[in-house]
């Protein structure tokens, strides 16, 4: 059985235990969210979705 998820969920999971955590705080937290938000406007975001889907696609040869 394959499991997948969205890094968007993924990332908004960590960044929200890291609020909760109190490691990262709102105007932080803020900040993250959009620098993200901008980034994915620009020329630099094609690029990262290729890495991460690279990724994505590597990690469970990794579990084998």
């Amino acid at each position: 059985m394959s499991f997948s998820i969205s890094a968007l969920v993924l990332f908004g999971l960590l960044l929200a235990m890291l609020i909760r955590s109190r490691s990262v705080g709102i105007g932080s937290a803020a900040v993250a969210v959009l620098f993200g938000y901008y980034l994915s406007r620009t020329g630099a975001s094609a690029p990262i979705d290729q890495v991460m889907t690279a990724l994505g696609n590597a990690l469970p040869s990794f579990s084998k």
